[in-house]
């Protein structure tokens, strides 16, 4: 088929930052337009991806075709220029390399094979869903000559020991520890309310969903995967409850919905507390230790507490006569 005269598959006479590809579609029929782009121009942001189907300028076979049209086999797709666009939003996510610098700086241990972070809160692990880039990418573009690899995930807002393998092997004996149980962790949180003192585990199973606008949220149902978290309270605060977690499976978001779902939120949880804890706070979750091997001996890595949970006991904390008279 004639792909219009002025077009070619190596592009127009433009040059080639006005490019226009042809692409022929090889794989079987059935695929949606916007995912067959998608999976073909990783390196450009989905905005821009549906923007170009938008505005008509990808053509299937001559003329214009929506995101929802099932490509065949056959079928020859022009691409618009996007050479660009694509350097342009790479150079635009990679993290700058202070950033590396001030990671390792803060590390709490490293070896040839593994590397414990004390991830701040507000920062992902990984890039994705509107995050430029996170932890790992940080790593591998201030370090291309290692192979970095997330040994478990801290949620975007929690901060604390994070675990991640500096090679294949390392990372695949992290996996079987995580997986096997062999992992000891502690979390530090403070929760909304008076925690009742015989509440010490919380096993419900957990499944995970996804809102009409794609985010991913977890919930407590039969239908889920079994999770038990440990409790253990650390302190009284008025109108509030310092504790500490000892997650005994690795669930999506496990400790916040156990807590929510217990009816004690945890503060500054924008998720699960469901107008029973103020947010303007951050999320006061930490992940407080990691106990596991390292260079051949079973260690204990710790993550000093944040500023924010000292303030917030001095600020708050319940005078010890009054305590004990509540309990």
């Amino acid at each position: 088929m004639s792909t219009g005269g002025k077009d070619s598959l190596h592009g127009s006479r433009r040059g080639s930052q006005r490019q226009r590809e042809i692409v022929e579609v090889d794989a079987e029929q059935g695929q949606r337009l916007d995912n067959f782009l998608l999976a073909r121009l990783k390196e450009l942001p989905k905005s821009r991806v549906y923007r170009m189907l938008r505005r008509g300028e990808v053509r299937v076979n001559g003329s214009r075709a929506r995101p929802g049209y099932r490509v065949q086999r056959g079928d020859r797709v022009r691409l618009p220029p996007h050479r660009a666009a694509a350097e342009s939003a790479a150079r635009q996510q990679m993290p700058p390399p202070a950033a590396f610098e001030a990671m390792l700086a803060g590390a709490i241990y490293q070896d040839d094979d593994l590397l414990v972070l004390d991830k701040p809160s507000g920062l992902a692990v990984h890039g994705g869903s509107g995050v430029a880039f996170g932890v790992i990418e940080t790593l591998r573009a201030g370090d291309p000559r290692t192979r970095y690899e997330l040994a478990h995930r801290l949620d975007r807002d929690t901060s604390g020991c994070l675990a991640v393998a500096k090679n294949r092997r390392a990372l695949l004996q992290l996996h079987a520890a995580f997986r096997e149980g062999q992992v000891g962790k502690r979390y530090d949180l403070i929760v909304a309310g008076r925690w009742p003192a015989r509440l010490r585990a919380v096993e419900l199973p957990l499944l995970r969903y996804l809102l009409p606008n794609g985010e991913r949220r977890v919930r407590a149902s039969a239908a889920g995967e079994a999770a038990r978290t440990n409790f253990a309270i650390v302190d009284r605060l008025e109108g509030a409850t310092w504790l500490a977690a000892f997650p005994k499976t690795g669930r999506t978001h496990q400790i916040r919905v156990h807590a929510a779902t217990s009816g004690y939120p945890i503060l500054g949880d924008d998720k699960y507390a469901l107008g029973k804890s103020p947010t303007p706070m951050r999320l006061m979750l930490h992940a407080s230790e990691l106990k596991l091997m390292a260079a051949g001996a079973r260690r204990r890595f710790v993550a000093p507490l944040p500023a924010e949970f000292e303030a917030l006991r001095r600020a708050g904390s319940a005078p010890p006569s009054a305590a004990a008279r509540r309990a």
